[in-house]
């Protein structure tokens, strides 16, 4: 296969967004994108991927700053036990609140107004998102690279983990070169399939192997 079918192939086969599997439709709105936070916090430690999501459905009620702390610390602590999120969850139900808080009190509790104060520097965004507790570089990247779906100032947006993956199935390792094998619109897909192949065991193969069809889930 040549580089644009082999992008193709890898969009077939493992092109979910991480927001999308934890039931967000991501929107330029205030609510999935807070969600996205959340999820972006829950990825952002040593835990497997598919937690991390599961996790990120069972806070979906609280899909607010406000109702974030509206929520008292159990309910946080428990919604992160039904998700299996049990490692870190008493510390993350803490930054959950605290991140909260944060953008209550810095940006009246609209993740659209990190976006505004940035001014389109994406170098800015990142620079704030790493201000929100338990986020971190880590965090900022997985946020950024799903929401250059929605705010197109960020794309492309390949991390290192996304680089990783493209080369491993001899896609470009240098994320221009790379967004030009898929429309604007699938970019923020693309980098999840290819974080999917540094992260999933057996999802490279699979892009490899031209009979397999579906998408993989992730496992961390």
């Amino acid at each position: 296969m040549n580089t644009r079918s082999t992008a193709r192939r890898l969009l077939d086969v493992a092109g979910t967004t991480y927001a999308a599997q934890a039931d967000i439709t991501l929107r330029n709105r205030p609510e999935p994108l807070y969600r996205l936070l959340v999820l972006s916090v829950l990825l952002s430690t040593r835990i497997k991927a598919e937690i991390a999501v599961a996790a990120a459905r069972e806070l979906a009620e609280f899909d607010t700053p406000e109702r974030m702390l509206r929520a008292t610390w159990q309910q946080r602590v428990d919604a992160l036990g039904r998700g299996h999120y049990v490692r870190y969850d008493e510390s993350t139900a803490t930054a959950l609140g605290q991140g909260a808080e944060l953008l209550r009190d810095e940006y009246a509790g609209d993740p659209r107004n990190i976006r505004t104060e940035a001014a389109g520097d994406p170098a800015k965004l990142r620079s704030a998102l790493r201000g929100i507790p338990k986020l971190g570089p880590v965090g900022a990247d997985i946020f950024c690279r799903e929401a250059q779906a929605v705010w197109p100032e960020l794309r492309p947006y390949f991390d290192k983990k996304a680089l990783t993956g493209a080369q491993r199935v001899g896609l470009p390792g240098r994320a221009a070169e790379l967004a030009e094998l898929a429309e604007a619109e699938e970019l923020a897909r693309l980098a999840a399939a290819c974080v999917r192949v540094t992260l999933e065991k057996g999802t490279a193969e699979k892009v490899e192997q031209p009979s397999a069809t579906g998408r993989t889930a992730a496992t961390g």
